[in-house]
């Protein structure tokens, strides 16, 4: 069975910074590109960022790729999502996301519980 588990959202001040951690199983996490997403109160569900199974070519939305970061460690079986710079447009819910296929999109893939990030001073 499929599991992710993201984790070190929290409430954190303007400007301030997060580091989202998403520990994979049930699956060979290597073989997999990974996503992170995300869903503001009220909003649909947006693609944050993707990285494929080697962790060296990253892709961002473009209004986020000068602050986020993301990163793997297939010895940990674990997707990272560092957040700098933050404001309260990145107030959300943040999901990893597993893609149906090897290297398929987010939107049809396997999303964890889920870990919430609020900006706010």
């Amino acid at each position: 069975e499929v599991q992710l588990v993201e984790s070190g959202g929290g409430l954190v001040q303007p400007g301030g910074s997060l580091r989202l951690s998403c520990v994979a199983s049930g699956f060979t996490f290597s073989d997999y590109w990974m996503y992170w997403v995300r869903q503001a109160p009220g909003k649909k569900l947006e693609w944050v960022s993707r990285i494929n199974t080697e962790g060296d070519h990253t892709v961002y939305r473009y209004s986020l790729k000068d602050r986020f970061t993301i990163s793997r460690d297939n010895d940990k079986n674990t997707v990272y999502l560092q957040m700098n710079s933050l404001n309260a447009e990145d107030t959300a819910v943040y999901f990893c996301v597993k893609p149906t296929t090897n290297y398929g999109d987010w939107e049809s893939g396997t999303k964890g519980q889920g870990t919430q990030v609020t900006v706010s001073s």
